[in-house]
């Protein structure tokens, strides 16, 4: 990337990728699209702003909504050239959730006055507008998530009230409370729909091994992880999901588990034990695990029995992130220990 940046937000494919705001200590306004290979200057922001969201399925097609400081109702859309001002949100509000496209956008929870408010954004006929939505229950962030912006689940999480059990599901205008999660957590790592879900691992606050699984309307136990773990990678789906890495007090762990729908059993272990790293792939036999703490380089592909390793990363980094599959990832972001700037594609 040409500025090196935290707390940002992104749009897009692996090889259509946006990124935009964030701050480098200061917030910046800048605006860099991907082609699969480069970074390239784009239009800037007209607000510069951090801890932002999102949504957008191309660089030429993406929606930036609230962030902070002082800006947090601000949204503008990117035509692949410059930013164009949009409806404001409702409720001005930081970390919050986003999902959707740019014409088409869903914002809940965050931090902020707006902890619960959740809008739509439509795009019918021109610049559109945010409408408001039902209010979520519960304000809360770092919660989990899955579904689209008409059919999309909430569950756990944290404010200073505590650390939540409770589940809300969105239908596209209301939300409406599910069945409480039978632990409260928050860090857990998730796979699913809004009516087919799965939650585990995270912390209480101390780090455990339960797994739940949603049906559209209650959470069931499901096997207990065979490690306590948080801040842990995940892929697949509720009845094939992998669990790989992740913090165990007091240092990140190597093993891996796959989960058949009942059960949870020991995989291959990765090669290098970490947490906080990335993970990509569409199943608990084809997925890919790279960086993590503390500043590890490698990459590790997982076909369901053991992890293999792959190219080393140029840069060794933590807390990146990750997008794509088992054989075309991209890694980009993420700090050695300062903001980084590099990005890299993984070819198989």
């Amino acid at each position: 990337m040409i500025t090196g940046r935290v707390n940002l937000a992104g749009a897009g494919a692996q090889r259509s990728a946006l990124a935009f705001g964030g701050c480098n200590p200061a917030n910046v306004a800048c605006t860099e699209a991907y082609n699969g290979t480069s970074w390239t200057a784009g239009g800037a922001m007209s607000v510069a702003r951090s801890y932002l969201a999102g949504a957008g399925t191309s660089n030429t097609a993406a929606l930036a909504f609230g962030g902070a400081p002082g800006t947090g109702t601000s949204t503008e859309s990117y035509d692949g050239t410059s930013w164009t001002a949009g409806g404001n949100l409702i409720t001005a509000k930081c970390l919050q959730a986003g999902a959707g496209t740019n014409t088409a956008a869903l914002t809940f929870g965050g931090s902020g006055a707006g902890g619960t408010q959740t809008a739509a954004y439509t795009v019918p006929v021109n610049l559109g507008a945010w409408v408001a939505g039902g209010a979520m229950i519960t304000a809360r962030y770092v919660l989990g998530g899955a579904g689209t912006n008409t059919a999309a689940l909430a569950f756990g999480g944290y404010s200073p009230a505590g650390i939540f059990a409770c589940t809300e599901a969105y239908n596209g205008t209301s939300w409406t409370a599910g069945g409480a999660m039978i632990t409260a957590r928050l860090g857990l790592a998730g796979a699913g729909t809004s009516t087919a879900a799965l939650a585990f691992g995270g912390r209480t606050p101390t780090t455990v091994t339960c797994t739940e699984a949603y049906n559209g309307s209650t959470w069931t136990a499901g096997g207990a992880l065979n490690t306590a773990r948080c801040s842990l990678g995940g892929a697949g789906t509720n009845t094939a999901a992998l669990a790989f890495g992740g913090f165990v007090t007091p240092t990140g762990t190597a093993c891996t588990e796959t989960y058949n729908g009942s059960t949870w059993t020991s995989g291959g272990a990765l090669s290098t034990a970490r947490n906080n790293l990335a993970g990509a792939g569409t199943s608990n036999t084809a997925a890919l695990a790279f960086g993590g703490s503390p500043g590890v380089a490698c990459t590790e592909a997982y076909n369901g029995t053991v992890w293999s390793a792959g190219g080393v990363m140029i840069t060794a980094r933590q807390t990146l992130a990750g997008a794509g599959t088992s054989t075309a990832a991209l890694a980009f972001g993420g700090c050695a220990p300062t903001a980084l700037t590099c990005t890299e594609a993984f070819n198989k």
